[in-house]
């Protein structure tokens, strides 16, 4: 660790959780390629809250603007933490409407955690580390690079139960965490638009590629409900609070539950040898390997592969 990680981590709300640390947010770590360690200022429980990414252009309209902020200002009076970029337009527009509705909302970055790119953001950056977390891979000093961005995008996707594209033209990098997101048996969620409209035409296409079509926040907060409350109970779990009895809507149903035990045996197997054994399909299968890892039985190795928990 050279000199300017240490000066950084003696900052008080300055962390580095490392892959196998109990803070390391659990989503991510079963995401396929998983950063070893991640550089946090501000709360790292933030990671842990159920959050919702909204991504979408940095040109946006102002409907896309005026859309943006009022799914953020919905989602966190559902209780969702947002989850974004930092960069302009609709990210901006997302972080800010969470901040203004009293929420939390997590920033992924593209440069070292010290670094606020674009520049104009460094106010927006403040108060997102003081009301939630600022979250990179890379360390202090690491300026903003053209590979980073698509990088970092995987780590928005990671973080969230779903990512909603507000508006996106077909070359958007918005695109790349929606497809990350499908890739790691997420929800992807689109609003769509205009057909004469070039920030439509990425929506249209999530959209005819699977993605769900929304008009309405309540449409995602309840696609996204049952895993936002089991998360939710395991947080609540990890900060000693009381923890009320789990509904029947967020718990794997038994034979689900079963089944993929009973798949999974005492190998450690990828993803897709589990949908192959299981049947279901990567959407299902996400979720129950995610409510398995937040009850404790079974554990997310690397490279996207599970195995049982070790009794005891």
């Amino acid at each position: 660790m050279d000199t300017a990680q240490r000066e950084w981590l003696a900052g008080d709300t300055h962390h580095l959780v490392a892959i196998d640390a109990p803070d390391y947010p659990p989503l991510v770590r079963e995401t396929p390629g998983a950063p070893d360690a991640l550089y946090v200022a501000g709360d790292v429980a933030a990671l842990w809250q159920p959050q919702i990414a909204i991504v979408g252009s940095r040109n946006a309209s102002h409907a896309g603007l005026a859309n943006a902020r009022a799914f953020a200002r919905a989602f966190v009076a559902a209780g969702f933490a947002i989850t974004s970029g930092l960069a302009e337009g609709i990210d901006a527009a997302a972080h800010s409407a969470a901040l203004d509705a009293g929420g939390t909302t997590i920033a992924v970055l593209g440069t070292g955690p010290d670094v606020v790119y674009p520049k104009r953001h460094r106010e927006l950056a403040e108060r997102i580390a003081a009301n939630g977390a600022l979250v990179s891979e890379f360390p202090p000093g690491t300026p903003g690079r053209p590979a980073h961005f698509p990088q970092r995008n995987r780590i928005i996707a990671g973080l969230a139960l779903g990512t909603l594209v507000v508006e996106a033209g077909l070359r958007s990098g918005s695109l790349i965490t929606a497809r990350n997101a499908s890739e790691q048996g997420r929800d992807v969620f689109a609003i769509p638009g205009s057909i004469h409209h070039p920030l439509a035409r990425g929506c249209h296409r999530l959209i005819r590629d699977g993605a769900t079509l929304v008009e309405t926040a309540d449409e995602v907060i309840e696609a996204l409900g049952p895993l936002a409350a089991r998360l939710g109970l395991h947080l609540r779990a990890r900060l000693g609070a009381s923890e009320p009895a789990p509904s029947t809507a967020s718990v794997p149903r038994d034979v689900d539950r079963e089944r993929l035990l009973a798949a999974l045996g005492h190998e450690t197997l990828g993803v897709d040898t589990l949908v192959e054994r299981t049947g279901f399909d990567m959407q299902a299968l996400s979720s129950l390997l995610l409510m398995l890892e937040l009850e404790g039985a079974i554990a997310a190795e690397r490279g996207g592969r599970y195995a049982r928990s070790a009794p005891g």
